[in-house]
């Protein structure tokens, strides 16, 4: 066991569950999201959603001009 997966700070504790994260396509395109370090990220359009508290927050904001 590595030094990370004892505390909980590598690969072994990611910030989301791996069955949930498969589950989750983007709100906009409907493309798969991978995880970044704290964040979704669409494979598609790039949109990036926050993972807060181990909660992705997929609210899609208004773009200016859009």
């Amino acid at each position: 066991m590595t030094d990370a997966t004892r505390n909980g700070t590598g690969a072994a504790n990611p910030p989301i569950a791996p069955d949930l994260l498969a589950l989750l396509v983007c709100p906009v395109d409907h493309a798969d999201l991978r995880l970044q370090a704290q964040s979704l990220v669409c494979t598609v359009c790039g949109r990036v959603y926050p993972i807060e508290d181990g909660i992705p927050n997929m609210l899609v904001q208004d773009e200016p001009g859009a």
